[in-house]
């Protein structure tokens, strides 16, 4: 049995004939489908929903017509996570910026002599990469290189349309190991922007490990928003609204400025505030909101450009 019909039964076990079409979509038929087609299929395949790209009202719809149309070259710049350092240096400063320790082309060329004790590691063009290592001695290098050796061979672009990651040189970021004692897991502050202006955030913890993680969004007056996610368990209590809170709103507004969307993320570390990541399409604009409505009224704060950049 070839190892192609094996990986085919497993994804049928797991997830049934919809993962099994999802996956099929993106492992066999991806390179050869047009764009607006594909992210057509997909839509239906995450949402259920038809997808208007033509005049499209829900926010999700809205960020397929900015995969499509809206080309800002920038945007190539802001989503990698090595050159996105110096990006968002220039503009709100250095001191929010955690440390780049080296980058390498290949999990092979890394110095692990010149690296501290501790550290996190991470692809440059991708989500869901991080491993972070809080005892080089204990680190077990051959499942680190597989995990990041696969991700660098993983193409950011396909999978999703998202068309800034077709351009970003797939490469491994190390960084300075980040910590508030006694917590290990940072909470991620990622706020909405619409137009340049923060309308929510969302509050995430523990994503490493999907059934343990918890996401909820939150408002700016830091109360629970009456939509939630689908795909995460929201906390039961919202935790202590940051210290920092006010300045990460700052600094959110200031760099989506010009921006139709973006999710500017932030963590607050020792009550300092640091950057974190720049997205264009949260969830590649397929995370269902509950209530569905919400989806139309989020969608109602993201005016789109009145002409098409590709």
């Amino acid at each position: 049995m070839s190892s192609f019909v094996v990986r085919c039964k497993k994804v049928l076990r797991r997830g049934g004939l919809n993962e099994l079409f999802k996956w099929l979509i993106v492992k066999k038929w991806s390179r050869i489908i047009p764009d607006k087609q594909y992210l057509k299929i997909q839509y239906r395949l995450h949402t259920g929903k038809k997808l208007n790209v033509d005049d499209p009202k829900l926010f999700n719809e809205k960020l397929q017509w900015l995969k499509l149309y809206d080309h800002t070259p920038e945007y190539i710049t802001m989503v990698d996570k090595y050159a996105a350092k110096e990006y968002v240096a220039n503009i709100i400063g250095d001191q929010y910026i955690i440390p780049t320790l080296g980058v390498w082309d290949s999990f092979d060329e890394i110095d692990f002599d010149s690296l501290p004790n501790q550290f996190a590691l991470k692809c440059t063009h991708d989500s869901g990469s991080v491993l972070v290592c809080r005892d080089k001695s204990k680190l077990d290098r051959g499942s680190a290189k597989k995990k990041l050796s696969e991700a660098l061979n993983r193409n950011g672009f396909l999978y999703g349309r998202e068309w800034p990651y077709k351009e970003v040189k797939a490469r491994i970021i190390v960084e300075k190991y980040m910590e508030e004692k006694p917590r290990k897991s940072l909470k991620d502050y990622k706020f909405y922007c619409f137009n340049g202006k923060p309308k929510f955030l969302y509050l995430s913890e523990g994503l490493e490990n999907h059934a343990t993680a918890h996401i909820s969004y939150v408002t700016l007056d830091w109360e629970k928003t009456p939509f939630v996610r689908t795909d995460y368990a929201p906390f039961e209590t919202l935790p202590e609204k940051p210290s920092q809170f006010e300045k990460m709103k700052e600094l959110a507004a200031i760099m989506a400025k010009g921006i139709p969307f973006s999710r500017i993320d932030f963590y607050e570390i020792n009550k300092q505030v640091y950057f974190g990541e720049i997205t264009f399409f949260p969830a590649s604009g397929y995370a269902q909101f509950s209530p569905e409505e919400w989806d139309g009224k989020v969608g109602e704060w993201l005016m789109l450009p009145q002409t098409k950049r590709v």
